[in-house]
């Protein structure tokens, strides 16, 4: 196999030598140093407005990822299809394993992604599909922390002065939503939107975010006064009129520019992770919300709410710690905190003031 060991080295050296990267980004994510470097202004200038909170001066980096603006790259190889996740049918992403690494192409948008053995590039029509370029990076990032021993989840993260509270729930339950909820309270900083690092650390669990901008659905910005100016007048006037399931399903997403909505420097990546909030509610209903405090060994199957496949640009090196985390894994990290479930008639109100009041009491 050392003929695709070569071929992707050299693959990855024709691109940066028929594009060449003049500008670039430091970010700092975490204890990670990432180096971005583009062949295209404009893509510099988008990743320091969408990542301003987490730039830092150049200096030694953990990681380089190189970021071509191009046409689409066509490749006469044996790619394989990725099936369509759960309750989809449509084909988005093919790929192609090599010898340490790996090839992802997006079929919609062209964009393609090779990765492996401490090498990260980009290339394709970058400046019309920044968000796949910023969730890359993050897929770096996410892939670094777990070869360090850290798992994954499906979740939201918030804190207050350092304590956090991650917010999961099976699709639709709302996460999101009940954590831009809790952010309009001044004390509240936001951790992440949609996947969360967890790792244990002395016995206690640290909770990392991505550097990812919450993206929320119309019915989220129109039931919340700090979010609704991100909708235009004409476009609150027709949401308006839509109800129930109609609104909330609507494939239209928003990203929630945070500096803009709640203020400056309440984004964080970081925090000490004292609880766990699984949304096992309904949107029907008489009975009230309910709260129990639970076990991850009581309910295993809850566990599946939080659990969360890295996918395909995860490829775990040889010195990894741990390769495909299992339920035993999670509940073992679970178990060092505490985990409520949250039952009963969705109300996004009374669950963010149920769940100020836990961080208050169990971080103190």
């Amino acid at each position: 196999m050392i003929h695709e060991k070569i071929f992707r080295k050299v693959l990855i050296r024709e691109y940066r030598d028929q594009f060449p990267v003049h500008h670039s980004i430091f970010l700092k994510l975490g204890d990670c140093s990432i180096e971005v470097a583009s062949n295209q202004t404009e893509v510099i200038d988008y990743l320091n407005d969408y990542c301003r909170p987490f730039i830092i001066p150049s200096c030694l980096t953990d990681m380089y990822i190189s970021v071509h603006e191009s046409i689409s790259q066509f490749m006469s190889l044996p790619f394989e299809e990725k099936p369509p996740d759960p309750g989809k049918t449509k084909i988005k992403e093919e790929y192609l394993d090599i010898n340490g690494g790996r090839i992802v192409r997006k079929r919609l948008t062209g964009m393609m992604f090779i990765f492996g053995e401490q090498e990260h590039l980009v290339i394709g029509p970058c400046l019309n599909n920044m968000n796949q370029v910023v969730n890359f990076i993050n897929n770096r990032y996410i892939e670094w922390l777990l070869c360090r021993g850290c798992l994954l989840g499906h979740a939201s993260g918030i804190a207050i002065d350092g304590h956090g509270l991650a917010l999961a729930g099976f699709s639709g339950a709302g996460k999101s939503t009940l954590a831009l909820h809790l952010m309009r309270h001044n004390d509240v900083d936001f951790i992440s939107n949609d996947r969360l690092i967890i790792e244990s650390k002395k016995n206690e669990l640290i909770m990392h975010g991505v550097a990812k901008l919450p993206r929320i659905n119309p019915g989220t910005a129109l039931n919340n006064p700090n979010l609704i100016s991100i909708i235009d007048s004409e476009d609150q006037e027709t949401f308006s009129k839509l109800h129930g399931d109609e609104l909330w399903n609507l494939e239209h997403k928003y990203d929630v520019p945070l500096d803009q909505c709640y203020g400056q420097d309440r984004f964080k990546l970081n925090a000490k992770m004292y609880g766990l909030v699984i949304l096992n509610w309904r949107n029907t209903g008489g009975e009230s919300l309910s709260v129990n405090e639970i076990k991850p060994e009581d309910k295993p199957d809850l566990l599946a709410a939080f659990m969360k496949s890295p996918g395909l640009f995860f490829l775990p090196h040889r010195d990894c710690l741990i390769i495909e985390p299992s339920t035993e894994n999670y509940s073992q990290y679970l178990n060092q905190c505490h985990l409520w479930e949250f039952t009963g008639r969705i109300d996004f109100e009374k669950a963010a003031r149920v769940c100020l009041d836990l961080l208050n009491t169990y971080s103190g």
